[in-house]
């Protein structure tokens, strides 16, 4: 059985790699190293399909090193000990280069037993990872490694690599590959810069395509059978989620409801209506906060409606949400409030809780001196009366601060009033 297309043309030059042109163009730090001939440890994290792989074989096959690869979803602990046990012998003389894929899949146990070995030189690890290695691998090999983040290749770039994809196919199959104006452009966009996908696209739509003698017609409405959904780099337990979701926050915190609708769309997209619904109310009462107190109870009715109604429909009150908030005014005082005072009482700074404020509902109470001298607001003027309520150790420490909007500032200058009420 042939391997896929991706493999079949996969680069063997540097220069013929599609896209990172943050790193691999002349003068950049990657391709740096890379000309210089003496590779130190490496990390490649990025999505799937955006040249992780290829460039660590392009390294790893030309240089001078014996070479050794190994996929962290089979590799067990005793085909590491196999390659460490290279070092010091005739064939690994010049080194031993250890191409490691997927190194998230190992466990802290196997990485841990390269430890010695990439630090000394003995072993050189060049390692690729979909996911944050700052989650993902362990911090000792972090920290003896260069990381590099591979970016999703561009549409400009995928679509020259189609045209060279289409150019083998037709080689491949000994006939003329006719393609319908729209289709290398539906293909680069859809396929969310993962070059692999892209070409597995095209190679699909060879296979599908209307064959006549020695033709084959690729039609654009075949081609948007075939990629039906962008496929966009997204993973729930990975950096992505992450990233899309702080973005959507930052968006409608930033008041920009153009962006926070198109990160909304990104997830609504991917299917997770859920963590959607989950940050918005986060969101309502983090960063609208008192400046509009019932927007959480307006957010709370468009997420309980979205999570009944479900997609398609849940778009809706969802992106009623997230206009609301964008363009409400915004308060952070009441969580900046909550943080200062959970960092008091983490870090034990508080005191004995004042005893006219101690439970006085049991007998004996009194004679402990509990809820003596209490003042009931609500017998006093405006239902206020000045009374120490913190603890002795922290009696003037403040926590809230009026946030410098509308309905913040009224309740200012209401405390302002009943405090000069009850003097």
């Amino acid at each position: 059985m042939p391997s896929p297309l991706a493999d079949r043309i996969r680069p063997q030059k540097i220069e013929d790699v599609v896209g990172q042109k943050h790193l691999l163009s002349d003068g950049k730090p990657l391709r740096r190293i890379i000309d210089s001939g003496k590779i130190p440890n490496m990390i490649f994290y990025g999505p799937s399909g955006t040249g992780k792989t290829t460039v660590a074989r392009i390294i790893a096959e030309s240089a001078n090193m014996s070479l050794h690869k190994l996929n962290g979803t089979s590799a067990s602990t005793d085909d590491i000990r196999r390659v460490i046990a290279e070092t010091g012998t005739f064939d690994g003389c010049n080194g031993v280069l250890l191409y490691l894929d997927e190194i998230q899949y190992l466990n802290k146990k196997q990485q841990q037993s390269l430890l010695e070995y990439i630090e000394n030189g003995k072993v050189t690890l060049i390692a690729s990872t979909t996911e944050n290695p700052y989650f993902s691998v362990f911090n000792a090999v972090i920290s003896r490694s260069t990381v590099f983040e591979f970016k999703p290749v561009s549409a400009e770039d995928i679509a020259e690599a189609l045209k060279r994809a289409y150019s083998i196919l037709e080689q491949e199959n000994e006939c003329s590959v006719d393609i319908e104006e729209g289709v290398i452009e539906h293909i680069s966009f859809s396929c969310g810069g993962d070059v692999r996908k892209a070409m597995n696209t095209a190679e699909l739509s060879v296979l599908s395509g209307e064959r006549q003698d020695r033709h084959i017609t690729v039609g654009l409405e075949s081609v948007k059978l075939l990629a039906q959904r962008s496929n966009m780099n997204y993973d729930r337990d990975g950096s992505q989620h992450y990233n899309i979701l702080s973005a959507l926050q930052k968006s409608i915190r930033g008041s920009d409801e153009n962006a926070a609708l198109h990160y909304l769309a990104r997830l609504l997209e991917a299917g997770d209506l859920i963590s959607a619904a989950r940050r918005l109310l986060v969101i309502a009462a983090e960063d609208v906060g008192l400046a509009y107190p019932s927007a959480i109870t307006t957010v709370k009715s468009c997420v309980d409606a979205a999570l009944q109604l479900g997609m398609p429909e849940a778009r809706i009150p969802l992106a009623e949400a997230v206009i609301l908030m964008c363009t409400s005014p915004k308060s952070n005082s009441a969580i900046c409030a909550i943080d200062e005072a959970l960092n008091d009482v983490r870090h034990g700074d508080y005191g004995d809780i004042p005893a006219y404020l101690k439970d006085g509902h049991y007998s004996g109470a009194e004679k402990l001196g509990n809820a003596v001298g209490y003042k009931y607001p609500h017998n006093y003027v405006n239902h206020y009366v000045n009374q120490q309520y913190l603890p002795d150790k922290i009696k003037d420490k403040v926590y809230y601060r009026f946030g410098n909007n509308r309905q913040e500032q009224a309740a200012l200058e209401y405390r302002k009033k009943i405090q000069s009420d009850g003097k």
